[in-house]
């Protein structure tokens, strides 16, 4: 009976000691990025990335992922984070560094993005063609944008033309878009987005930019139910993302999982993202509805005013481009050039 009760125990630990091997994984990678986990992005794309890395590796890679920077420091940290190893991935905007990756702005310029897919597939090649060496201190898993950006206010301050846009404090995402709105009459004010609320609700700023997909995780509903928006096919501003790795984490990496990694990294995560970014504008836009707030859409005519005053910050960005021997112009083109031949 003892013999038994033994055997037993030992057939129990041994199992036990298996499944526990066949749970542990060869590696682990940490993936941080500024935004809480049920946010868009992060709920419909890093997670089933993650997910979807750990059964194509066969369990042997795992992705954990640390949300609303959970392992320290600011969102614009985020790519020195990557670069030097702090973590093994990131995702976070481009412009949080402002800048640092000065080509990639081609995509941040007024009235350039259409749809996010369109425009996310785009910037991928666009950063094939032109942002390696922008990006060299990483391995790009792959870059996006999201879809059209748009204004947002307070109750008290709605915008439904150029003029109400005079002394108004909005929070911008990068050097270029607070560029536009400073153009526009605005008075840029740069933040995280995660900071957002926060300042709304203290009457740090009257407002800010970001497209619907984020509005339900910084409270845009309930905090600036004025929305601004425009005609014809393409939005107000975009923002560059960028989803990369630190290179010694890559190729520490033996090859079948440098492999898997590849498999799930390019031009069609690209796509994922733009894809994702377009349903959560979708939802973004029926919560702010369901909740009575007011959207307005500019005219073409009142449009194009704004147009007018986005050319001119373009033309500065293209001189600027052209005085670090950049191409400016060129880059411009390609960059419009690229989104109209994948917008349908």
């Amino acid at each position: 009976m003892l013999r038994k009760i033994l055997l037993a125990g030992l057939s129990a630990s041994a199992l036990a000691i298996s499944a526990f091997s066949a749970s542990a994984a060869d590696v682990v990678l940490k993936l941080h990025h500024f935004l809480p986990p049920q946010a868009t992005i992060p709920s419909k794309v890093l997670t089933p990335w993650a997910e979807k890395i750990k059964a194509d590796s066969g369990g042997r890679i795992e992705v954990e992922i640390y949300p609303s920077m959970q392992l320290g420091g600011k969102p614009g940290e985020l790519v020195d984070q990557a670069k030097d190893g702090v973590v093994d991935m990131i995702w976070t905007l481009v412009g949080y560094t402002p800048g640092r990756f000065p080509k990639s702005e081609a995509f941040e310029l007024p009235f350039m993005v259409t749809t996010a897919e369109a425009t996310s597939v785009a910037f991928y090649d666009y950063y094939q063609k032109h942002l390696q060496d922008e990006f060299k201190d990483f391995h790009v898993l792959s870059v996006h944008t999201h879809g059209p950006g748009l204004l947002h206010t307070i109750a008290s301050k709605p915008i439904k033309s150029l003029d109400d846009m005079k002394g108004l404090k909005l929070r911008g995402t990068s050097k270029v878009v607070n560029q536009m709105l400073e153009a526009m009459g605005a008075a840029a004010v740069g933040m995280p987005v995660t900071t957002v609320p926060e300042s709304l609700s203290k009457s740090v700023i009257d407002g800010t930019v970001v497209p619907w997909e984020v509005t339900p995780s910084i409270k845009i509903a309930e905090l600036a139910p004025n929305h601004t928006q425009f005609s014809g096919k393409t939005g107000l501003y975009t923002a560059a993302f960028i989803f990369a790795m630190n290179k010694d984490s890559y190729e520490a990496l033996p090859d079948d999982l440098k492999k898997v990694i590849d498999n799930n990294s390019g031009k069609e995560l690209a796509r994922k993202f733009g894809m994702v970014m377009d349903q959560g504008d979708v939802n973004g836009k029926a919560i702010a509805d369901k909740a009575g707030n007011t959207t307005i859409t500019l005219d073409a005519a009142e449009t194009e005013k704004w147009k007018a005053l986005g050319e001119k910050v373009t033309k500065n960005w293209i001189a600027e481009m052209d005085g670090k021997g950049l191409n400016g112009s060129g880059l411009y083109k390609d960059a419009v050039d690229l989104i109209q031949q994948n917008t349908k």
